[in-house]
C-alpha cells in the first residue's frame, strides 16, 4: 500500500513529507527528486518566493546506498524565507512562525480573502489571526506533494509507465487540441505549454494581469503511458480508479473541477459519438506486437483510458480547471475578522500571478501517487523484483483473452 502525510507551514521552517509502501530495492537518489522540484518552481507568472527558495529535498530515512529499504521515506525541504525573510509588515519569519512563544508576533491577519480557505477556516478552528490557517493552505505544501509523487514516478518507470503534464489554457488562452502533445516544447515552455504561437499569448495574458493587479486559472491535462487493463476495480465505488484519480487531482488547491478523455462535451452527444470502438486483433496489421502487448485497441480514447473504474490499457488523460488564485494585488472588498466591518481590500503579500504551470507538475505527482497506489494493489512485492515478476505473470494472460 502506497501511502503519504505532508507537514509543514509555508513560512514555519520546513516541509516534511513521509512515503510509505515502496517496496526494497528501488534506486532512488536527490537528484532524480530534485528535477521534479525544479520543475514545480517554474513558470512565467510565479512570484518572488521561488527567487528565494532551492527546494532541496533532503533523504532522511527508507534509502541506504541508493536503494530503498522497504522502510518510510521522509524528505526534508527548508524554507529558506524562514531564516531570511520577513513578513509584509516586517516582522521576521522566524519570530512570526516561531514554534514558542514570541515577543514580535507580527500583525495579526483580519482582512479575510474571497476565495481563500481563510474564512471558513477562521471559523471552523476559532483563529483571530488568519495566518494561522493561510499557513497550511498555502499552495506552497505542494512542493512536499511533488517529492512524494517524484518517488512515485521512479517506481513507475520500472514498468515502463510514464507520466507527463501539460498547460492547455491560461486566463482563456486555449492551445490547439492534440492528442500526442511534445514533451521535450513543454519542458522548455515558460508557461508548460506544447504549442510556441499560444505559450506567446499566455505571456502576454499573464503580464497584462500582473499590470492590473489580477490574478489568472486556467486548464492542465495529465498523460500516462504504458499502464496495464485493470488497475482498479468496478467492484466498490471507493475502489473505482476514478475515484481516486478525480480527489487526488481535486486536492491540489485552486483546482475546481477535473475530467477524463473527452470530458464534459460528452454530454451533448449521442453513444455513436463518443464511445471508443474497439478493433479485432485481425485488424491490427503492424500494430500487433505479441502477447506481451495490449489485447484490444481503440480507435479513440474519448474515455481517457478508464472503463468501469479501471484501467483499459489506452493513455490514461484526466485534466483539470484551475480557478485564479485567491491572493491578489488589488484585493477584493471584504470584511474584518476583529469587527465583521466591511473593508475595501483583501489581505494581500507576495504571491503569484498564476500558478497554473505549476500546477501542471503536481498534477503529474498526484496521478503518479494514485498509479503507484494501484499498481502495488494489484502486484504487490516487498521488493520491486517480485513486483516485477506479478505484473509479467499478469501481462502474460494477456495472450487468452485475445479477441480472435
Amino acid at each position: 500500500m502506497f501511502r503519504f502525510l505532508t507537514a509543514g507551514e509555508s513560512h514555519g521552517p520546513g516541509l516534511t513529507v513521509i512515503v510509505e509502501g515502496i517496496p526494497a530495492g528501488l534506486n532512488l537518489n536527490k537528484e532524480y527528486l530534485s528535477r521534479d522540484m525544479a520543475r514545480r518552481m517554474q513558470g512565467h507568472g510565479r512570484g518572488g518566493r521561488m527567487k528565494i527558495e532551492t527546494d532541496e529535498p533532503i533523504i532522511r530515512s527508507g534509502v541506504r546506498h541508493g536503494l530503498t529499504m522497504g522502510s518510510p521515506i521522509s524528505i526534508l525541504i527548508d524554507n529558506r524565507d524562514f531564516a531570511n525573510g520577513n513578513g509584509p509588515d516586517g516582522t521576521p519569519w522566524q519570530q512570526a512562525m516561531s514554534i514558542g512563544p514570541s515577543e514580535n508576533p507580527g500583525a495579526p491577519i483580519t482582512h479575510l480573502r474571497p476565495g481563500h480557505a481563510d474564512t471558513p477556516g477562521v471559523v471552523k478552528y476559532l483563529q483571530d489571526d488568519a495566518r494561522n490557517i493561510l499557513e497550511r493552505s498555502s499552495a506552497r505544501e505542494s512542493a512536499a506533494r511533488v517529492a512524494a509523487g517524484s518517488i512515485a514516478k521512479r517506481f513507475l518507470e520500472e514498468f515502463q509507465i510514464e507520466i507527463h503534464g501539460h498547460v492547455q489554457a491560461i486566463g482563456g488562452v486555449h492551445a490547439p487540441s492534440s492528442n500526442k502533445p511534445d514533451w521535450n516544447t513543454v519542458e522548455t515552455s515558460v508557461v508548460r505549454c506544447a504549442d510556441g504561437e499560444t505559450s506567446a499569448r499566455m505571456v502576454e495574458a499573464i503580464d497584462k494581469a500582473r499590470d492590473d493587479g489580477d490574478s489568472l486559472g486556467g486548464i492542465v491535462e495529465v498523460v500516462a503511458t504504458g499502464l496495464p487493463i485493470g488497475l482498479g476495480s468496478h467492484i466498490q465505488w471507493d475502489r473505482k480508479l476514478t475515484t481516486k484519480l478525480a480527489g487526488a487531482v481535486m486536492s491540489m488547491n485552486a483546482v475546481k473541477g477535473v475530467e477524463f478523455g473527452a470530458g464534459f462535451p460528452q454530454a451533448d452527444l449521442p453513444g455513436s459519438s463518443v464511445h471508443d470502438v474497439i478493433k479485432p486483433v485481425s485488424e491490427w496489421g503492424s500494430e500487433s506486437k505479441g502477447p506481451w502487448e495490449q489485447p484490444y485497441q481503440r480507435n479513440t480514447n474519448n474515455s481517457g483510458g478508464l472503463e468501469g473504474g479501471m484501467t483499459t490499457g489506452e493513455p490514461l488523460v484526466v485534466r483539470a480547471a484551475v480557478k485564479p488564485i485567491a491572493t491578489i494585488i488589488n484585493g477584493l472588498p471584504t470584511v474584518d475578522l476583529r469587527d465583521g466591518q466591511f473593508v475595501d481590500r483583501a489581505h494581500f503579500e507576495r504571491s503569484d500571478i498564476t500558478f497554473v504551470p505549476t500546477c501542471s507538475v503536481i498534477a503529474e505527482a498526484m496521478v503518479a501517487i494514485v498509479l503507484a497506489e494501484a499498481m502495488l494493489e494489484k502486484f504487490g512485492g516487498d521488493h520491486i523484483s517480485e513486483t516485477k515478476r506479478n505484473l509479467q505473470t499478469y501481462r502474460s494472460s494477456y495472450a487468452n483473452t485475445r479477441l480472435p
